[in-house]
């Protein structure tokens, strides 16, 4: 009985999307808007031009259409914070953005890595 149920739910949902297609097949907004894309695509095809070209000549046109997508593919990535580490037993500070230092790695062989962790300071 599942695949009967399965058949008739999608034959009453296939008779509503009919219904609503027709309905905008019959909206003047959606036919002026099919015009519209159709003149686009055929003077795309008379200038050989792509939509990627099509675009970028609209985003010289207004800035604004190019978007955060263009914004973020030219950044960098955030800088780390920096750490400060100052050894309780020489008072010497290291300052750093990353934790392969040449001094933090010596002060993690000789007191461990717990202990030289327990050493950053809060800026």
């Amino acid at each position: 009985m599942a695949k009967i149920n399965d058949y008739y739910q999608k034959k009453q949902l296939m008779e509503k999307l009919a219904a609503e297609l027709e309905q905008l097949e019959n909206d003047q907004a959606l036919k002026r808007e099919l015009e519209f894309e159709n003149k686009v695509r055929e003077l795309m095809t008379e200038y050989d031009k792509s939509p990627k070209h099509v675009l970028q000549i609209l985003a010289a046109i207004d800035p604004s259409i190019a978007g955060t997508k263009a914004e973020t593919a030219t950044g960098t990535r955030a800088k780390r914070p920096m750490k400060t580490y100052k050894n309780p037993h020489t008072g010497e500070v290291v300052k750093t953005r990353g934790g392969n230092h040449k001094t933090l790695n010596e002060w993690r062989e000789k007191y461990g890595k717990e202990a030289v962790q327990s050493w950053q300071q809060q800026d």
